[in-house]
């Protein structure tokens, strides 16, 4: 089953995890914005640079950095006949930009789908993954901030979905097999 879909969830709601595991199922390439704004902050690049600036205090980066980089990974021929987005479109305004380009392409969404969790949850998981793996950017106070700029720029992303028959919801509280089972049986069901 190949298909072009868009991951919703606030952070820490799994969806670095289920992207790999669903992009590998699918055989589709997981597309992160921010695995591409990691790797040219730890390269140094001068986006990298820009992007650390936004991300230390738990912004998002602007659109125009990261649409044009979506843009230029669209184009690319591993994702002519699928993809998963994981972090993009973050706001209505990306939307209205990954309309465009699959317009353009005349290759058309078929599933937003949306990792549900509960916040305090999800604060738990990334202060844990802070300690993990050293993120610098994972305090308390930068996670609860990037959870309220989820609710206000990203959520709404949701609706819009909903509206167009697109949205998928799916609980991402549990074993990482469980999720990955009920995101399958989710699409599945939607592109059926």
């Amino acid at each position: 089953m190949s298909a072009r879909l868009v991951l919703l969830g606030p952070p820490g709601a799994g969806k670095g995890t289920q992207a790999s595991r669903l992009a590998e199922r699918l055989a589709i390439p997981a597309i992160s914005t921010g695995d591409i704004f990691r790797a040219n902050i730890t390269g140094g690049t001068e986006l990298g640079r820009k992007v650390q600036e936004y991300t230390a205090v738990g912004a998002l980066v602007p659109d125009e950095l990261t649409n044009a980089m979506v843009r230029d990974r669209l184009a690319q021929d591993d994702a002519r006949d699928g993809f998963l987005l994981d972090g993009y479109p973050r706001n209505v305004a990306q939307v209205a930009e990954l309309d465009d380009i699959l317009a353009a392409a005349g290759r058309p969404l078929d599933v937003a789908v949306e990792l549900t969790a509960d916040p305090e949850v999800v604060v738990e998981r990334l202060l844990s993954r802070a300690q993990i793996e050293g993120r610098a950017d994972d305090t308390e106070p930068v996670i609860r901030h990037r959870l309220e700029v989820y609710a206000v720029q990203t959520a709404p992303i949701s609706q819009v979905y909903e509206d167009r028959g697109l949205l998928v919801r799916v609980d991402g509280l549990g074993s990482v097999d469980d999720v990955t089972e009920r995101l399958m049986l989710a699409l599945a069901a939607h592109l059926a």
